[in-house]
Parts: C-alpha cells; structure tokens; sequence
C-alpha cells in the first residue's frame, strides 16, 4: 500500500506563502503526482500537477502564484504557495498515479487570514 505523507501547512496571512511536501512510501520517478484542495462545504478540486517528465500544470486560479515541483531522489512532491488568499483556505491533498490506480494523503491545513 503507497502511503502518501504531506506536511507544510499552517496559518497565515494574505499575501504571505507557504511550501507543501507530500513524501511518498514509494518511489516517484516515472509517477505523474498532484495536489488538491478541499474547503469546507466544497468538493474536491485540483490545484496542479507534475508528469515525470517534469510537465507542469496548473488550475486557473492558482496559476501565476502556486509552483508545483518533485525531487525523485527524496521520493517528495512539493507545492510552493505564494501570494496567498483566504479563498486558498482548504485541506491541501497529495495524489499519486501509478496505473490503474491511484494514492491520496492525508491532507494538510491550510488556513489563510484577511
């Protein structure tokens, strides 16, 4: 079983930033990996994600401000925040792929004050 640990949230202020880690129990090299948000009273909804060949994309309301990145040798995925709103206050989730199936995390909080 891939067990996905994230880790990095936190309460801060607009306008401030944060960096995620999601470290992964498994190898991530050639794995496509993502975040996700979660708000309370709101689905789950993509922020980013990394193919292995390092492609990157983004969700509109993040783009210009989030950075998603990996390290293969630490097994680690992160999310660099900046520019943060209280609308970015969610539970941050980490998923991998690994064909047909894929991995959540636990999610991290992540609280934005105006």
């Amino acid at each position: 079983q891939v067990q996905l640990v994230e880790s990095g949230g936190g309460l801060v202020q607009a306008g401030g930033s944060l960096r995620l880690s999601c470290v992964a129990s498994e190898s991530t090299f050639s794995r496509a990996m993502g975040w996700y948000r979660q708000a309370p009273g709101n689905q789950r909804e993509w922020v980013a994600s990394i193919l292995s060949t390092g492609f990157t994309t983004y969700a509109d309301y993040v783009k210009g401000r989030f950075t998603i990145s990996r390290d293969n040798t630490k097994n680690t995925v992160y999310l660099q925040m900046n520019s943060l709103k209280p609308d970015d206050t969610a539970v941050y989730y980490c998923r991998m792929w690994i064909t047909p199936a894929n991995y959540w995390g636990q999610g991290t909080q992540v609280t934005v004050s105006s």
